[in-house]
This record gives structure tokens, C-alpha cells and sequence, in this order.
């Protein structure tokens, strides 16, 4: 069966539309797929020859049918409305075109004073806005600070490229304050002062273990779930002697990897680097996140929700929870996330949604 990776790598993805709106909770999950492909192969619905449904995926109540020809993915989109059958309650049912914008939608907060003034970072902004057009940028904030919104993959290319810069701003700053001290007599206090100022702003983006090491960027639900779930994660840090350095931004987290001791093996950091990267990419498929609102809700009623949390905890040990002021996530496979919903929402008194 084809895989969500493996359709965004291929030209299936020109195949392939997205289906939302799927009734969660109805059906097993083989038989919910057995209804999405009859109502996409037939002709009423302007379906036709379906080659695949790929079904649960990380989004709850979506998946995406690849069919065999173009033509019929462009005019199953056309078609303006879609209803699954009467089995499934007449679900209504919304179609879209396969993009990367499908996968992790994600915004992060950046910093992105350590580049220079106002002028400067409007002119970075206007760059990275053409080098990746994909994303949706905020108005740049006069202390520097910009949110950008889009894929994953998307704001992780953003990410990638702005530390490269920091980096060559970084070690330009170290020429330049060896040049002043060797040149600059006439008021070397000031001076090096002014430079040692520019080199601190660019360290707190671009740590030590990058400079000298890797650097990776990760989903935080998916870097989350890694750590706290997967003895992998650590096992393999510590197998290979490699030293960490996390950093959470919002949605975004960046892991940079070093050497633990100096005489070790250089290709151990990246072959590290590579074994994190194949396992998120396995979780991003797998997983599914589910969260309990708290905001707005009685004091009595978030207690008794994340006391059911808690309480299921030890039964469900491949679900990860996230406890914040407004809100619980739960973190696991589709079938534990939805069976952890169920069991808090009977423990509280509520019907499952």
C-alpha cells in the first residue's frame, strides 16, 4: 500500500486528492475505507478507477485517495459537492488538491534581529518571501519578530536557511573583531565592545553544537512523542556518544548534535542525524493528536478532565500527553488517541464527538 511520503515524492501526487469531513468514531477503519473508494469509483461522483486510499492518516476524519488518471483527481475536485452514503450518515465531504500544505501546518514565531535594522531585515524578509513562496509571513514587528505560517517541510527549509545565514554572519563578526583588534587603536574599548555585542546576538541563534556539529529540525509533537515514548531517541545518543541541544519554539523544534567526546568518529554525528530523521518521518505517518479544551471551562470540570487523563495514563503507555493552561494533548497511534478520547470522555460523563 502506498504511503503518504511516498505519494509527496512521486508523481502520484498529481493523482491524488485530499478527503475531509469523514465520520470519526462510526466504522472501523477498513470498512470506512471500503465506503471512500465505492463513492470515489463512481461515476455519478465523477469518480473513476481508484488505485489507492491511504486511511487513518495523522489528521483526524482525513484521507487521500490516488486514483489511477489525472483527469479523474481534477474532476472529482470540480465536482462542487460530495456526500458519503447513506451508511455513513450522508457525511458531507470536502476534496482538495494533494500539497505540501496538507502536511503539519504549523506557525513559529522568529526572531530575526540578530540580521541587521529595519531595512535590512524588510529586504530578508522580501527574499525569503520569493525563495519560498509556500509560506504566509506577519507583518515584520519593529523588534524584529515575524510569524510565519505554513507546511512543516516549508518552515523547516525557512529555519535551515536562516541559521546557515547566522552562521556566515557569525564567523564574518569573528573576522571582524580580529580585525579591530589588530588595526583599530583609537578607540578600542568602544569597538570591541560593539562587536562582542554583535557576536552574543548571533550565538543565542546559531548554539556551539551547531557550529561544530548538525543540526536537524522537528515537529514538536512529533519531537515530543521521540523522546518521552521512544527509547530509541536516547539509546541512540547515548550508543554513539553524541551530545544534544534542544530548542522548542512553538510548533517547530530544533535538535543540534556534537560529538561527545573529541577523538569520536565525525560520521557518527551524521549517521545520528540520519536515524532521527527516518524515525520522525515514520511517526509523522503514524501518529495522530487529539486535545481537550480547557479555556472557558469550569475549574471543576478541567480538573476532572485532566484527572481522566491521568487516571488512563498507565493503561494507554503509548499515548503522550502535553498538560497546558488551555489546553491537554494527546499524542499516539489512531487507535490509542481515539480509544484515550473515548475512555476520558466516559470517565467525565460526555458522549465521544
Amino acid at each position: 500500500m502506498a504511503s503518504v511520503l511516498n505519494v509527496k515524492e512521486s508523481k502520484a501526487s498529481e493523482r491524488t486528492v485530499v478527503v475531509a469531513g469523514l465520520p470519526v468514531g462510526l466504522f472501523i477503519d477498513q470498512l470506512l475505507v471500503i465506503l471512500v473508494k465505492k463513492h470515489f469509483q463512481d461515476i455519478k461522483n465523477e469518480g473513476g478507477d481508484v488505485e489507492d486510499v491511504i486511511y487513518p492518516t495523522r489528521t483526524k476524519g482525513v484521507a487521500y485517495v490516488v486514483f489511477k488518471e489525472k483527469k479523474v483527481a481534477e474532476n472529482v475536485i470540480r465536482q462542487k459537492k460530495h456526500r458519503l452514503g447513506r451508511k455513513a450518515g450522508h457525511a458531507e465531504l470536502t476534496v482538495s488538491h494533494f500539497s505540501d500544505k496538507i502536511f503539519s501546518s504549523v506557525s513559529a514565531i522568529l526572531d530575526l534581529s540578530v540580521f541587521g535594522n529595519e531595512a535590512t531585515l524588510e529586504t530578508l524578509v522580501k527574499d525569503l518571501k520569493k525563495k519560498i513562496p509556500t509560506l504566509s509571513f506577519s507583518p515584520l514587528k519593529p523588534n524584529g519578530r515575524i510569524t510565519v505560517e505554513g507546511s512543516f517541510l516549508a518552515v523547516k527549509r525557512l529555519k535551515e536557511s536562516l541559521l546557515v545565514r547566522a552562521s556566515s554572519l557569525l564567523e564574518k563578526t569573528r573576522n571582524f573583531t580580529s580585525e579591530g583588534r589588530k588595526w583599530n587603536r583609537q578607540n578600542p574599548q568602544k569597538n570591541l565592545q560593539r562587536s562582542n555585542n554583535s557576536l552574543v546576538s548571533v550565538r543565542t541563534l546559531v548554539p556551539e553544537t551547531a557550529r561544530n556539529g548538525e543540526m536537524l529540525v522537528l515537529d514538536t509533537d512529533i519531537f515530543l512523542y521521540l523522546k518521552h515514548r521512544c527509547e530509541f531517541y536516547e539509546s541512540t545518543l547515548k550508543k554513539f556518544h553524541i551530545l544534544s541541544q534542544e530548542k522548542i519554539d512553538g510548533e517547530i523544534t530544533t535538535i543540534y548534535l556534537k560529538n561527545f567526546h573529541v577523538g569520536s568518529q565525525p560520521n557518527n554525528v551524521k549517521h545520528v542525524k540520519e536515524l532521527i530523521e527516518e524515525w520522525s518521518h515514520a511517526l509523522h505517518l503514524e501518529l495522530r493528536k487529539e486535545t481537550f479544551i480547557l479555556k472557558g471551562k469550569e475549574n471543576r470540570e478541567k480538573r476532572m478532565i485532566k484527572s481522566a487523563c491521568e487516571q488512563l495514563s498507565s493503561r494507554y503507555l503509548g499515548v503522550f500527553m502535553s498538560f497546558y493552561r488551555t489546553h491537554i494533548d494527546i499524542i499516539g497511534s489512531s487507535s490509542d488517541t481515539y480509544l484515550f478520547k473515548k475512555g476520558v470522555m466516559k470517565l467525565i460523563g460526555q458522549k465521544v464527538s
